[in-house]
């Protein structure tokens, strides 16, 4: 096998991913006062952060392995995803795992005082291999397909879109690619414009419906990224950093369109953010430079622990939300131990990226790879 020299990394995007990943947790940890009412909900599109994910992955994925496929096999590519991706999916699981006790509610998880250790040891060996847990086997009762943390359920979908990239889609013409992505975002639009809710809540379950979400959110993002990168066509300006931030936070933080008489215009706008502003924020990311020190290490620091924030931070939630409803907590009472949440979510992901993460990975590079490559 042919060595393959590394890429440099779109220091700019790697930032924006941090900044997407805190505020998915700060999403997180107001959706907990929301009793289940988005409308009610601050920092409301928080969720669409897992679509500009799967859009950033589409382009990055692009770019690391378009060129590289005369260099290496289908099975090197599956194993540098997994090298990239698995451990700290690993990780998640364990924390879940520990923290899940700690999490009883007699409103929200009743079952889980009197689980048995044997189904939450299984319900973590499977979500090792983010393969989705069975009813049976699901211990929270929240239908989740990886009850031990929720937010495995994207890295499951990010898998599935890997494996189509490497098995069909890297082969299409630019022309053919775009056909499908233009079917992809018809269906993303039907769903969110037309469709029962509004938005595109959901895809965490084994189920018909939330499946079928799940792909929705899944199939335009990730090859429209793909798409964007091979097409080239990056914005550049200057100060693209803070320009795509603030594009980010304006996104994920307004509130919720119209009402229950009026989805179709909730829908509108997430169709209108995925479909043409997400692409817009990695045309300018990527098309950016880093000028300053400062904005450079911001950048690699917000890069490094965008991953580990992500798929570490919901036993917390799980934690924090049984605590607020179990005491009644108010949002005013709940706001401190929440930011405490946030800077806790922060140094448990950075003290997992440095301890574990970069180790582990380092370790499966040498063994099983030529060149280390990290994309």
């Amino acid at each position: 096998m042919t060595d393959i020299k590394p890429k440099k990394h779109y220091e700019i995007l790697d930032g924006l991913r941090g900044v997407a990943a805190i505020l998915v947790v700060t999403f997180h940890i107001f959706e907990t006062f929301a009793g289940g009412n988005r409308f009610k909900q601050i920092i409301n599109h928080g969720y669409l952060a897992v679509d500009f994910f799967f859009l950033l992955s589409g382009f990055v994925v692009a770019y690391a392995y378009d060129d590289r496929w005369g260099k290496m096999t289908q099975w090197e590519f599956y194993k540098r995803r997994l090298i990239r991706l698995q451990p700290m999916v690993i990780m998640g699981m364990i924390i879940g795992a520990i923290f899940y006790y700690f999490q009883a509610s007699d409103i929200l998880f009743p079952q889980i005082a009197g689980m048995e250790v044997w189904k939450v040891i299984v319900t973590m060996v499977i979500g090792f291999t983010l393969l989705p847990i069975p009813p049976s086997l699901e211990i929270r009762g929240w239908g989740e397909m990886h009850p031990l943390d929720g937010p495995a359920w994207s890295l499951f979908f990010e898998y599935i879109a890997n494996i189509l990239y490497a098995l069909f889609f890297r082969k299409f013409s630019n022309k053919v690619l775009s056909v499908f992505v233009l079917v992809f975002a018809g269906l993303l639009i039907n769903y969110t414009v037309f469709g029962p809710k509004g938005d595109v809540i959901g895809g965490w379950s084994l189920n018909l419906e939330q499946m079928n979400i799940g792909f929705t959110r899944l199939l335009y993002p990730f090859f429209a990224g793909v798409l964007l990168c091979r097409l080239g066509k990056l914005i550049h300006l200057k100060g693209a950093f803070w320009i795509c931030s603030i594009l980010i936070i304006i996104v994920l933080g307004l509130p919720r369109f119209g009402d229950e008489n009026s989805l179709w215009m909730n829908g509108l706008y997430e169709s209108f953010c995925i479909i043409l502003v997400f692409p817009l924020i990695v045309a300018i990311g990527a098309g950016g430079q880093i000028k300053s020190a400062f904005s450079a290490k911001i950048c690699k620091l917000l890069g490094d622990i965008s991953y580990p924030i992500y798929i570490t931070h919901y036993p917390l939630i799980y934690w924090y939300t049984a605590w607020v409803v179990n005491n009644k907590v108010s949002l005013a009472d709940g706001l401190l131990p929440g930011i405490a949440l946030l800077v806790a979510s922060i140094v448990l992901a950075f003290v997992c990226l440095k301890l574990y993460d970069e180790p582990v990975r380092n370790w499966l590079q040498n063994k099983f790879q030529k060149k280390k490559v990290l994309s």
